[in-house]
């Protein structure tokens, strides 16, 4: 009786708010769309993504070594996940909600989400180290800022705090999404941006690609205490507790609370189907 007056009440006659079904037409539409790109376009997507995103971290590591200020640097990295929302490359922290979403919803396979998860990982990390290789020998004076940043990320011991920080990571990126997709309008999902960057950087959070493109940095650098062997150790648990984050509290949380509007999608996509 409770749907069947929602229905009644809203524009649509889908079982749920209005604003609910737009925003789950949007991830759905969207998260099918990614899911359907070629390898040559999720790898130049990714490439572009990680060269984007790494304009960020060259904001945030000047911002802090004038200030010593991580708020600050967190505010300057917004800088890449604006050029990543305007430029609809791929981040691939950001393929948790909207691609999940669309196989759930019956319309892409996992095999299609196995492939953008890797090949936008892969690309990203490819385009991160180009650029920082460029950073790192065109603002020699900002090294020592890159070793002291990355070293507080990939020096770190595995442990409760280590695992609570790339957890949350995983959780702010993709709510971030799930913001970004509640709306069409394009300066409010600038603010999601913003918004983002300051919790995510600003507290130091881990992040499995922002935070390796630091650490390829600091490499670059031929300064760092570390390797790319330290990096790997850091890397696998981080990139884990990202998607756990992601996938378990903002994607499932959706997913649940968008339980009548998937099975009516699988319908429709079986019907297209048949």
């Amino acid at each position: 009786m409770t749907d069947q007056r929602r229905v009644q009440l809203g524009d649509t006659d889908a079982p749920a708010e209005d604003e609910v079904v737009e925003a789950f037409d949007r991830v759905v539409g969207q998260g099918a769309q990614r899911l359907h790109r070629t390898w040559r376009e999720v790898l130049t997507t990714g490439l572009a993504g990680g060269l984007e995103v790494s304009v960020g971290v060259l904001a945030l590591v000047a911002v802090y070594a004038e200030t010593g200020s991580h708020l600050l640097a967190g505010l300057a990295f917004s800088v890449g996940f604006i050029a990543l929302l305007l430029a609809r490359s791929e981040l691939f922290t950001e393929g948790f909600l909207l691609p999940v979403t669309a196989v759930v919803a019956g319309r892409a396979s996992w095999s299609q989400l196995g492939k953008l998860w890797s090949g936008t990982l892969v690309a990203n990390l490819v385009g991160g180290w180009i650029f920082m290789w460029l950073v790192a020998h065109g603002f020699p004076e900002l090294g020592a800022t890159m070793v002291e940043s990355a070293a507080h990320f990939v020096e770190s011991p595995l442990d409760l705090r280590a695992v609570c920080l790339a957890f949350l990571g995983g959780v702010v990126i993709t709510l971030m999404t799930r913001m970004q997709n509640g709306t069409p309008a394009d300066g409010a999902k600038i603010v999601a941006a913003v918004a983002g960057a300051f919790v995510l950087a600003g507290l130091q959070l881990f992040h499995s690609v922002l935070d390796t493109l630091l650490v390829f940095g600091a490499i670059h650098t031929g300064t760092a205490p570390f390797g790319y062997g330290e990096w790997l150790a850091w890397f696998w648990y981080v990139t884990l507790l990202n998607m756990a984050g992601g996938l378990l509290v903002v994607t499932l949380l959706r997913l649940v609370r968008s339980k009548e509007l998937l099975e009516r999608e699988r319908a429709a996509a079986a019907a297209d189907d048949s």
